[in-house]
């Protein structure tokens, strides 16, 4: 088990893991159970968990078909709540039935990603552990074509000089006002943009904090869960990811993209 060195300098056991896991989709029904390359794809996302660093690795799902599965493959399952708003709210079900104490960090790793590198995963628990002045990591990776700036299904994130968040949005930001007056096809020189990655380190303690929070009206206009804390007045540590982390799946193109991934094995 790997281990981690908390803010005193004391070892303790490696961070966890939870992989939240929901059967309802709106596009996906069943997403976590869709089979890629012959295995349903949380159990790829629990196999990337389980290569990295993590002491544990938990499923945290709504429902007692998903549990069986991730069973059935050696996976630690837990049944939790169907009245969950968030999949944070899940992990802190979890947290609190695992009797976790408050300095436990715990990676948000989506049911979802089946292509997110280990080694992201363990950077992201890395980052909060550097800063024991925030109670929660995240990881951003630079943006290089005019397209993936635009698009509102990618969340922008812009960072103060230590790296801490200052705002997410689904719009263009920093919007450079002279160079997309002029045109909107390439990326400005000179100007950092970066992409999101919606994977999340927190401390326990602040995770039972924060889903005791009302939604945020930022956080409501743009759909983005993390501006709850930039709206309360908490930091987000921002790491830049060593690497870009494959797709995630959210539509019935996404799942035919990371399949043909998958199976070339160059999938994250």
């Amino acid at each position: 088990m790997s281990r981690v060195q908390s803010n005193g300098g004391h070892p303790e056991p490696g961070f966890k893991v939870v992989i939240p896991a929901r059967h309802a989709s709106t596009r996906l029904p069943g997403k976590p159970l869709l089979t890629i390359d012959g295995r349903p794809m949380i159990q790829h996302v629990w196999e990337r968990a389980r290569a990295s660093g993590a002491g544990e690795v938990i499923v945290a799902t709504d429902d007692p078909r998903i549990a069986a599965v991730c069973r059935g493959f050696g996976a630690d399952a837990m049944e939790t709540r169907q009245d969950h708003r968030s999949g944070s709210d899940r992990i802190s079900e979890v947290i609190q039935a695992m009797g976790w104490g408050p300095d436990t960090i715990v990676v948000n790793l989506q049911g979802d990603e089946p292509c997110m590198p280990p080694g992201l995963i363990d950077q992201v628990a890395a980052g909060l552990v550097g800063h024991p002045e925030v109670g929660v990591a995240t990881l951003a990776h630079p943006i290089v074509d005019a397209e993936t700036l635009f698009d509102p299904h990618v969340v922008k994130v812009v960072t103060d000089a230590q790296g801490m968040a200052l705002y997410f949005s689904r719009a263009p930001i920093p919007w450079h006002r002279d160079a997309f007056q002029r045109e909107r096809a390439k990326l400005p020189r000179g100007v950092r943009f970066l992409r999101h990655i919606g994977l999340y380190a927190y401390r326990a303690c602040f995770l039972a904090r924060y889903i005791a929070w009302a939604p945020a009206p930022i956080e409501v206009t743009e759909s983005l869960e993390q501006l709850r804390i930039l709206w309360h007045g908490e930091a987000i540590y921002v790491g830049i990811a060593a690497v870009e982390p494959g797709p995630g799946v959210d539509t019935d193109e996404d799942l035919r993209r990371v399949s043909e991934l998958i199976g070339k094995g160059s999938c994250g």
